[in-house]
């Protein structure tokens, strides 16, 4: 088990459910807690059923703190019902890159699990394979915007940056998961000014 996994459980006892604490939909979903955890059993039968290794840190929250539940947005996503996707090519016109499912088999191009509901069209992903494994990423499957990569070096480091955000009064809008780049790009200025 991972050295951070405990103090994770301290921070997060410590954010009682407030309605609205994030200003993002779908907290009241979760509350601030987390779901049971997942046995090392139902883990590897996910991975040897995708063909995929979970990175260790992901894993790790899974198994030992919980398997859905208490996380940005909506919420964790429970394992089983966590898909894969592929990034899509660059969009000459936008810059940006979308995410199309990936059915199994595959090993074309680097593959990314959706981890947590954001809502509509929008992800937010780890890196399964290729050069961003494990981390996270946020990103819209039709390419409007980002994707955006977290400067978190894997899943844990960004979840307790999440908790140390809420037990300091600030909310999602405060975590930068949208890097300046994408609040300055022009499809997203058209569409906050348009009527």
């Amino acid at each position: 088990m991972d050295s951070r996994i405990p103090r994770l459980r301290r921070k997060l006892a410590r954010i009682p459910y407030a309605p609205n604490r994030s200003h993002s939909f779908g907290e009241e979903r979760h509350e601030f807690r987390l779901g049971p955890r997942l046995t090392k059993g139902q883990a590897d039968a996910f991975q040897a059923e995708h063909d995929v290794e979970l990175p260790q840190p992901y894993r790790d929250f899974l198994t030992n703190m919980g398997g859905s539940g208490a996380s940005p947005y909506y919420g964790l996503i429970p394992l089983e019902d966590c898909t894969l996707f592929t990034m899509n090519s660059r969009d000459a016109s936008t810059g940006s890159r979308g995410f199309s499912r990936a059915y199994r088999p595959t090993r074309r191009g680097d593959l990314f699990l959706h981890v947590i509901e954001r809502g509509c069209n929008d992800l937010v992903l780890i890196g399964i394979t290729g050069p961003l494994t494990g981390r996270m990423l946020i990103g819209n499957a039709d390419g409007f915007w980002g994707p955006n990569v977290s400067s978190a070096p894997d899943f844990l480091a960004w979840y307790e940056r999440w908790l140390d955000h809420m037990a300091a009064g600030q909310d999602n809008r405060a975590l930068a998961l949208t890097s300046s780049q994408l609040r300055a790009h022009p499809i997203r200025q058209r569409l906050a000014h348009s009527p």
